[in-house]
């Protein structure tokens, strides 16, 4: 991407057109918007944008129908942003190829703060290969496949990893359980919710503080869930003491790193 990013808006209430458009330009982004679903459609194949904000309920043609035909052609990122609160219809979206989903009404900061994450997730070397993925309380090589939580290892199952390594490598990103099932156990088991639900609830009482109120592994109720995407550290090396600093097990390999 060179110069300003571009942003198409397909949404057909003007007030809402006009916040985002008003939002994005105020932060450094191109705008475009468009008001129906067919226009959307030539807008994106002709200006190439680098994010587009869908609305579902449009003229002529459903949102989810614009993100169908999109997704035959295009990977560009999408964020839903709709009326539409249904839980089935959140699944629809994102098992379409949505990178994420927001209600109306909206806040313009929870906006931004997922188009700053999706954003982050694109720019992400696809063939660059993570050695270590690093939270304030919690780490994990992914190199010897070990992981420390608040200093100590803790061991976890070969199913809990790999649910973990697949939320680590879509963080911040809705997963569905659709997704998640497919990703971990395989296609024929793309309907056992509940499988997804029991080693979640083991990720949680294994990693978080307190996983009655989890921090990281967020449920999107009824859709999936979504690992937060850690925040930044002011310091995770040594200390001048050689002590690990925030982050850092004392006895994990001081040399790992996250690239």
């Amino acid at each position: 991407m060179t110069g300003h990013p571009r942003c198409l808006i397909i949404e057909d209430e003007p007030e809402i057109g006009h916040l985002l458009r008003v939002s994005l330009t105020l932060r450094q982004w191109q705008v475009e918007t468009v008001t129906d679903g067919s226009q959307g459609l030539v807008r994106a194949a002709n200006w190439r944008p680098d994010l587009v904000i869908l609305d579902l309920t449009l003229p002529a043609l459903d949102g989810l129908d614009v993100l169908a035909r999109l997704r035959a052609w295009s990977q560009v990122p999408v964020i839903i942003l709709t009326a539409r609160t249904w839980e089935s219809t959140k699944v629809q979206a994102l098992d379409l190829g949505a990178d994420d989903y927001l209600t109306k009404p909206f806040s313009v900061a929870e906006l931004m703060a997922r188009i700053r994450s999706v954003m982050r997730r694109l720019h992400r070397d696809p063939h660059a290969r993570e050695t270590a993925f690093t939270t304030a309380e919690w780490r994990v090589d992914l190199e010897q496949r070990r992981v420390w939580v608040r200093g100590s290892e803790v061991h976890l199952t070969p199913i809990e990893y790999r649910l973990l390594c697949v939320l680590i490598r879509e963080r911040g990103k809705v997963m569905t359980h659709q997704q998640l099932l497919t990703a971990v156990w395989g296609p024929h088991h793309a309907r056992a919710n509940h499988y997804v639900r029991i080693y979640m609830a083991q990720l949680r009482k294994k990693i978080e503080a307190d996983p009655g109120a989890p921090h990281y592994f967020l449920t999107e109720s009824g859709v999936g869930y979504r690992l937060a995407e850690p925040e930044p550290e002011l310091d995770s090396g040594p200390g001048p003491d050689g002590a690990a600093g925030p982050g850092q097990p004392a006895d994990s390999p001081p040399s790992a790193s996250r690239t």
